[in-house]
């Protein structure tokens, strides 16, 4: 077996995603629960234009999310507690050794370190269940990672973060030649970049501790998105400007420096938690398309729709408002999962 990470703007036959069941991460209030419902259904609905979307619900939700749901968006009746499919669900690869053949890699996740308010076992299963449900081949993990912690550009590189990847609450003995390793056996990575950190927000008690996600991505081999807070009012901006220094002096696996693109930040810099992690580079790439974050800010987000289309030429760029979703600790990569097109085998 020869297990590879597609990147993103791969063919896709699919993108999955988790409903929102009630519990912590929807809200305590009908007004918050409401909101949750109605964000999900929205990026749903985005996605939806582009690509199939498959659903996982939990039984108790199934009337509502048959109500608010197209009709065209599939749905897969499980137990789900957390619904950041990115993270719970697989991440997956195709054996390039096999034509057609499709894995799904399960990782072990535990709730981003099984802070206590997290409630997290019935979605750890969501690896499994949606490896059945298409017939791919389970690649098991014994590393708790989750998909929001990596970004790949299909050509043997992986980016990572010490305090993600490292972080004694999901793998207390790791180092990064044992990381690195386990990249290699499940997604092919022959070439890790490791970033020092995340954003600040994402260090709070409702935090991933530093998902590569919500910084950088690789948009193309050889070029990056990088997160840009401009505003040092923030503490990002200092943050934004070590993480640029740092990977300017990296190179991925066809040892080639990265071609670094700057992605800046809205203008708003506070909520009523503290500082805000509003990225637009927490955004899907789906077929011929981008579904991207908003924030309310028309010449933010204008200017990152500009951004977005010259980077992923030939693709179309929708924007959803990600609020509700920053609100509740993550953005619209997150909440969903590319399932990659692996072609009928001659």
């Amino acid at each position: 077996m020869a297990w590879h990470m597609p990147a993103e703007t791969a063919p896709h036959d699919r993108t999955w995603m988790a409903f929102p069941a009630e519990g912590p991460t929807l809200g305590e209030t009908a007004s918050e629960r409401d909101e949750g419902y109605d964000t999900w259904t929205a990026v749903a609905h985005a996605v939806a234009e582009f690509e199939p979307v498959t659903m996982i619900v939990d039984p108790a939700e199934v009337a509502r999310a048959r109500r608010m749901l197209s009709s065209s968006i599939d749905i897969v009746e499980a137990p789900v507690d957390e619904f950041w499919m990115r993270d719970s669900g697989p991440t997956f690869v195709i054996d390039d050794e096999r034509p057609g053949v499709l894995g799904a890699v399960d990782w072990i996740f535990n709730g981003w370190g099984a802070p206590a308010w997290a409630q997290w076992q019935k979605a750890a299963q969501h690896a499994r269940i949606i490896a059945g449900a298409v017939g791919a081949e389970l690649v098991s993990s014994t590393l708790v990672n989750e998909g929001g912690g990596i970004h790949v550009d299909g050509e043997g590189t992986v980016l990572l973060t010490d305090t993600v990847q490292l972080d004694p609450r999901r793998n207390p003995y790791a180092d990064k030649a044992r990381v690195e390793a386990e990249m290699a056996r499940t997604l092919g990575a022959t070439k890790a970049v490791w970033l020092p950190r995340g954003l600040t927000r994402d260090y709070d008690d409702f935090g991933t501790n530093g998902h590569v996600d919500i910084v950088a991505t690789i948009v193309s081999p050889g070029r990056l998105l990088l997160h840009e807070q401009q505003n040092p009012e923030h503490p990002d901006h200092a943050v934004t400007r070590r993480l640029r220094a740092h990977l300017e002096q990296q190179t991925d696996a066809a040892g080639r420096r990265f071609e670094i693109v700057d992605l800046p930040a809205p203008a708003t810099l506070r909520d009523d938690e503290g500082f805000v992690d509003w990225s637009y580079v927490n955004h899907l790439v789906t077929n011929e398309g981008v579904v991207a974050c908003g924030f309310g800010d028309e010449q933010a987000d204008a200017a990152a729709r500009a951004i977005l289309a010259d980077v992923y030429p030939g693709r179309r760029v929708v924007t959803v408002d990600a609020r509700p979703l920053f609100d509740r600790g993550g953005g619209i990569h997150c909440i969903t999962q590319q399932q990659p097109s692996v072609g009928v085998p001659a």
